[in-house]
């Protein structure tokens, strides 16, 4: 997303300068190497981590795009330094706009993700913001975004807002072999965006036309209707394109997780689309650019040497990380959170008896526990005791009745907290302690409705 923003932004230079943080061990990189030397864009050599290297990147900017961070599956091999990237990363953004002359003319994009809000099978495959943010366990990405987004909402800034961004489809994904690939469940579904999209999003969200209404929210990103397909699907189309007419030649369905990922379809993400215009692709658009892609002789390859390509995928099934590595190892944490149980891997059919199904296109939503027609102008202590109700437990006032002003909590299992009724309400963050330790969820949905939806 940050290559296609910024050949996006280069390509409007007759108003943009940019500045683009990059590591120093990157100065190679071949995105690097495109744009160095071009007029308006400039490379600050530095880390996320460093203040001194932000606020140097920061210093003078109009506009902030924050969209560097650890992702999966680096961010699953390091969960230490991405704590420390995303979430001090984070940190350090915000302080290096408060230390800026004039703060509040500073515009600030914080880009979320999907994975905040878990694992969402049919039937509570569509969802919103202000749904519950139900981590997956040993998803440490997704808690270092969510304590990130956290960050940002408590800033004070005037202007900022947090967009999540869905699977991001790009040329490169062919290229991610990790066993992580097999963590989606392949009935569960995911709408995706193009890298395209994405980035074309990102530089019109530094134009001036963008909407007052638009700071301070909580945004899904997504392709909509048309990049909405079952997580089979997907893979199905991503394997003809690189030359295999059947991808369960390949694989098997016990190598796939039941549970425990994350995705879903959006109910609100063409909201966004209508604020801030940025779709133009398809999943027909994007498998088209994929294949034409994919030289013909690898096509040809892929497809005379199935059987040695289902021997590699299936060793990278049994590499560590992937679910019949955990089956070997006897890995029960991880067997109970992605299957539920070892019986219950060993009841998964095999091809012919599993069925690939598509779930309803019918929107269905979860309850926020508040009348959701009331805008934040509209919010008063009723709305804000109701839905703590909803969460089993308590709003304990505090509140002078600005929505991006804390106001004091208790949750169900008895912490106190504070946290502002805009990320408590329309972000769906609940109580830190709680939120952040997925193997309390379904202990703590016995009491909390809220969460109660999304638990399994």
């Amino acid at each position: 997303m940050g290559a296609a923003t910024l050949a996006e932004l280069a390509a409007r230079s007759d108003r943009y300068r940019i500045k683009a943080l990059v590591l120093p061990g990157e100065i190679n990189h071949p995105v690097v190497e495109r744009w160095h030397g071009q007029p308006g864009v400039e490379f600050v050599w530095g880390d996320l981590r460093n203040p001194a290297d932000v606020l140097k990147g920061v210093s003078g900017a109009d506009q902030v795009l924050h969209i560097g961070g650890m992702v999966s599956p680096a961010a699953d091999h390091l969960p230490e330094l991405t704590m420390a990237v995303n979430v001090g990363g984070a940190q350090n953004i915000v302080d290096a706009i408060r230390a800026q002359p004039h703060p509040d003319r500073i515009r600030l994009v914080y880009v979320g993700t999907v994975a905040q809000t878990g694992h969402r099978a049919p039937p509570i495959h569509w969802g919103r913001t202000g749904d519950p943010i139900r981590i997956s366990q040993f998803d440490s990405y997704a808690v270092s975004k969510t304590m990130a987004e956290a960050i940002i909402a408590g800033s004070g800034l005037k202007y900022w807002v947090s967009i999540r961004q869905t699977g991001i489809a790009h040329p490169g994904i062919v290229k991610i072999f990790d066993p992580i690939m097999f963590h989606s469940v392949l009935n569960a579904v995911m709408e995706w965006v193009t890298v395209e999209d994405s980035g074309r999003l990102a530089a019109n969200l530094c134009e001036d036309d963008v909407p007052d209404c638009l700071w301070r929210g909580f945004y899904n990103i997504g392709g909509g209707q048309r990049m909405r397909v079952a997580n089979h699907e997907f893979a199905s189309r991503l394997y003809e394109a690189i030359g295999i007419p059947d991808f369960r030649r390949v694989m098997e369905p016990k190598w796939f997780a039941a549970r425990n990922f994350h995705g879903q379809w959006y109910a609100d993400s063409d909201h966004l689309d209508r604020l801030v215009s940025f779709r133009r692709d398809t999943m027909d658009d994007f498998i088209a650019r994929l294949a034409s892609s994919i030289p013909w002789w690898a096509k040809a390859g892929a497809r005379l040497a199935q059987r040695q390509v289902r021997r590699r995928i299936e060793r990278l099934a049994q590499g560590e990380g992937g679910p019949l590595y955990w089956l070997r190892h006897d890995q029960r944490e991880y067997i109970d959170a992605y299957f539920g149980s070892r019986d219950e891997w060993a009841s998964i059919p095999d091809w012919e008896g599993y069925e690939l199904r598509r779930p309803s296109c019918e929107m269905t939503l979860l309850s926020h526990g508040f009348d959701p027609t009331k805008g934040p102008d509209q919010w008063d202590i009723d709305i804000l005791k109701e839905a703590a109700e909803f969460r089993g437990g308590r709003c304990l006032g505090g509140w002078n009745g600005n929505p991006d002003d804390e106001a004091y909590w208790a949750c169900s299992e008895g912490h106190a907290f504070r946290m502002s009724p805009n990320l408590y309400l329309r972000g769906g963050h609940w109580c830190p302690a709680c939120m952040l330790d997925p193997c309390s969820y379904r202990s703590v949905a016995k009491r909390n409705l809220f969460l109660a939806q999304v638990i399994d």
